[in-house]
């Protein structure tokens, strides 16, 4: 049947049914038509509807608005073209009226697009508007829904040093560890850092991609993305075979933050995508968490900036554990706090401690002499002395008492009080 028969055909049927060809057609219709993020076209579709929308645009009775922002598309049909290819490379099309739809998570999306003005002058630039997606391409066995449910999107520079290499892939792996999903671009540095590091630790990982899920880019990660597909998903606005252009990847970043609980920005210059990721979520409500390099590091200057900025309440973050505490449930993913080593003298009284310090660490000293150093009588001296010893804290040498050689201290912390 062509295109407009099956349209035909779904708006016979009415709404509330699951979608069937006729709507999803049209969804991958509109995916291709005109570019994402479009607000006025995203509030035309939701008002019309999806199949009424493309029944419209194609004979010319969409507003004259609306029509503009299809251009010479309206006459085109690649719908069947992209679903086969999609399926050829394993991927679907997810539309809003199937269970794995991410409604809650993209629901930050349409409360923020209803901010926008409905002026076009007024509106946010199509990069930077919070428009939720039409439809999305998925490629992968994992169910979308469930694979955001539990997420967190590490973003950061391309041109990464080994430190933030280091940083994002031990994130990635403790991440996948404890069952979150790493969410990231897929991108050099950072980002391929972070979905190795999940992969290593056996988890699903998504990326989001600004071109189709069937064209890996950059191409060098095509086994990269060959095996994220392969537990996990491949996710793109954009129809199978779509190029990378430059300015899709701003407008995916908005789905990165969306789709995920909070957003951990490992390393990003002056000027990044990663800081813009970073804006949006704060925008979308979402936890934004930094972490912090060397201040001598270039690479490093977005992120102190975005700690810097009060409006944005960024979380600095040094661990799987504290990203966790800080996008997890209240009171059940609570991080560990942060202890030092621990030391034998660590159990110690004040007295013992002072017994201690006044031992010589070579020569050994007499009972008397630690008491006239450590300020006490000499039968306390005599009465801490054998616990001191018993935790081989020091040691008799015939003549008097010194502390005990490292070597030859096998007590435990608190023996000695």
């Amino acid at each position: 049947m062509s295109l407009d028969e099956d349209l035909e055909e779904a708006a016979a049927a009415g709404v509330g049914l699951p979608a069937g060809l006729g709507l999803r057609r049209a969804r991958a219709w509109l995916s291709r038509a005109v570019e994402p993020g479009t607000i006025d076209f995203w509030r035309y579709v939701e008002d019309v509807g999806p199949v009424e929308a493309v029944r419209r645009l194609r004979s010319g009775r969409a507003p004259e608005r609306i029509r503009s922002l299809v251009g010479a598309r309206a006459e085109q049909d690649a719908t069947l073209a992209d679903l086969t290819r999609a399926e050829r490379c394993g991927a679907r099309l997810v539309v809003p009226e199937d269970d794995e739809w991410p409604a809650l998570p993209l629901h930050a999306l349409t409360l923020a697009v209803s901010a926008e003005p409905r002026e076009p002058a007024n509106q946010s630039d199509r990069t930077k508007a919070p428009v939720p997606p039409l439809a999305l391409w998925v490629r992968g066995p994992a169910r979308l829904d469930e694979l955001v449910d539990r997420s967190v999107a590490i973003v950061g520079s391309r041109a990464s040093t080994a430190y933030g290499e280091h940083v994002a892939a031990e994130l990635g792996h403790q991440l996948g560890e404890r069952a979150w999903t790493v969410v990231s671009g897929g991108a050099f540095g950072i980002d391929a850092a972070a979905h190795r590091g999940a992969l290593a630790a056996g988890a699903p990982t998504l990326a989001v991609l600004a071109c189709g899920v069937d064209r890996p880019y950059p191409a060098a990660h095509g086994a990269l993305f060959h095996r994220i597909a392969e537990t996990g998903l491949l996710v793109s606005e954009w129809p199978p075979g779509c190029a990378p252009l430059r300015h899709r990847f701003l407008v995916r970043n908005r789905l990165i933050a969306a789709l995920t609980r909070g957003t951990v920005v490992v390393e990003a210059a002056a000027r990044s995508g990663a800081q813009a990721t970073a804006r949006r979520a704060q925008d979308l409500g979402r936890q934004v968490l930094v972490v912090p390099g060397p201040v001598t590091s270039a690479m490093s200057v977005g992120c102190h900036e975005l700690l810097r900025d009060e409006n944005l309440q960024a979380v600095l973050v040094t661990s799987a554990a504290q990203v966790v505490q800080a996008v997890g449930r209240i009171g059940d993913d609570l991080a560990p706090p942060v202890v030092g080593p621990t030391s034998l003298r660590d159990g110690l009284g004040d007295l013992a401690a002072r017994v201690l310090d006044a031992c010589p660490v070579r020569a050994g000293a007499s009972p008397e002499r630690l008491a006239a150093i450590a300020g006490c009588d000499v039968l306390e001296v005599l009465r801490v002395l054998p616990v001191l010893e018993l935790a081989d804290l020091v040691e008799w040498t015939g003549t008097g008492w010194r502390v005990a050689p490292p070597s030859g201290r096998k007590g435990g912390p608190g023996a000695a009080a």
